[in-house]
């Protein structure tokens, strides 16, 4: 009896090692890709730091938070906390309360922090898909019980996204829900009907807006216009290239001093392999790959079906979002502003990651 208490209340250090570590790689590389940019523009080389410091604070408290509530809690929660990103993401749309910036209204301000909803509507959505897959387990077959509630759901989430606007994220969310269903039991020829329908829909969309054509031909051709749609891109391969195998050294990168636009949010990779090189790259490679797969590990020793699916729901979706934020700094994707997972500047972001992270350890220590 002892000794099952004892496993009961074990501590995953393979998640949370990982996680930490990344969470102060984060830290150093914001400081570093950012001092210059907020010393000529706000006169603080320490402002973003300062301010990612207090989420990170934040963050850390609600992972040990989290990490002590049982996953039966969260699964009481799954329409509590739906309706709650549901209604934030409407607020986003209600002129006055939403914060516009470059165009785009995703975020909503608390006493002088930004908040995106949009993270938030990621992690309730791994908690509702865990629980309703859960509880129709073999009705996942059926498209109008299993598939259809779930697509929904998900749809109308996406939607409001659209709308900010922000279609990168609401495809990333599509194809992530998608995985799920499919693991949860959804048919696979329903599953490739659904993509083949939807296709024409996202080509629209992005056909719609001048600036994603753009970012297509950036990504397509960007040395056709190296001062203008390509100068992003093409800078974060100069990132790479100068990094080489030992990088140039901590504080020594050149892209940073207002080259490379925001180079702490999306690209801090890009700075990363400069000063850091092949060896940086491949430990924060090695980092979110240990995580990730402890996570994956984690969903396959579970207890029971829901916890199965929350964990595997929060590992897959950091580990796309990990994927495709690389794949854009180097540009194998076309370009989309998605925050590197626990490293890039942006409060929201990381708070819910560690949530995840939180609750990936409570459902280990009581597997």
């Amino acid at each position: 009896m002892a000794t099952k208490k004892r496993e009961s209340k074990r501590t995953d250090y393979g998640i949370l090692i990982p996680a930490l570590l990344l969470v102060g790689l984060g830290m150093v590389f914001i400081y570093s890709s950012s001092s210059f940019l907020a010393e000529h523009r706000l006169g603080d080389s320490y402002y973003f730091l300062k301010r990612q410091a207090v989420f990170c604070l934040v963050g850390l408290c609600l992972l040990i938070l989290a990490k002590n509530i049982p996953t039966r809690v969260w699964s009481r929660c799954a329409y509590p906390f739906l309706f709650l990103s549901l209604g934030l993401l409407v607020a986003l749309l209600i002129p006055g309360l939403g914060r516009t910036v470059g165009g785009a209204s995703r975020w909503l301000r608390f006493y002088g922090l930004s908040f995106q909803p949009s993270e938030l509507a990621k992690l309730s959505l791994a908690v509702y898909i865990a629980y309703s897959m859960a509880k129709k387990g073999s009705g996942m077959e059926s498209f109008s019980k299993g598939l259809l509630p779930h697509l929904l759901v998900a749809g109308l989430f996406m939607v409001l996204i659209v709308l900010q606007p922000d279609l990168g994220t609401a495809v990333i969310i599509g194809c992530w829900v998608m995985m799920l269903l499919f693991v949860g039991g959804a048919r696979l020829y329903q599953l490739l009907a659904l993509l083949l329908a939807f296709a024409p829909v996202v080509g629209f969309l992005i056909w719609l807006e001048p600036y994603r054509l753009r970012r297509w031909w950036a990504f397509l051709e960007p040395w056709k216009d190296p001062h203008g749609l390509g100068f992003q891109i093409i800078h974060s391969f100069l990132a790479f290239g100068s990094g080489g195998v030992f990088g140039v050294g901590l504080g020594n990168s050149k892209q940073k001093l207002l080259y490379l636009p925001e180079p702490h949010t999306d690209f801090i990779l890009s700075i990363i392999a400069e000063e850091m090189g092949l060896l940086g790259v491949a430990t924060v490679v090695f980092l979110f790959a240990l995580l990730v797969m402890r996570g994956i590990r984690v969903a396959l020793n579970a207890r029971d079906l829901y916890s199965t699916y929350l964990a595997l729901g929060i590992s897959c979706f950091l580990g796309l979002q990990v994927m495709i934020n690389m794949g854009v700094v180097m540009g194998l994707l076309p370009t989309k502003g998605l925050a590197l997972p626990l490293i890039s500047y942006g409060g929201s972001s990381l708070v819910v990651n560690l949530i995840g992270v939180g609750i990936l350890l409570s459902i280990a220590q009581r597997s």
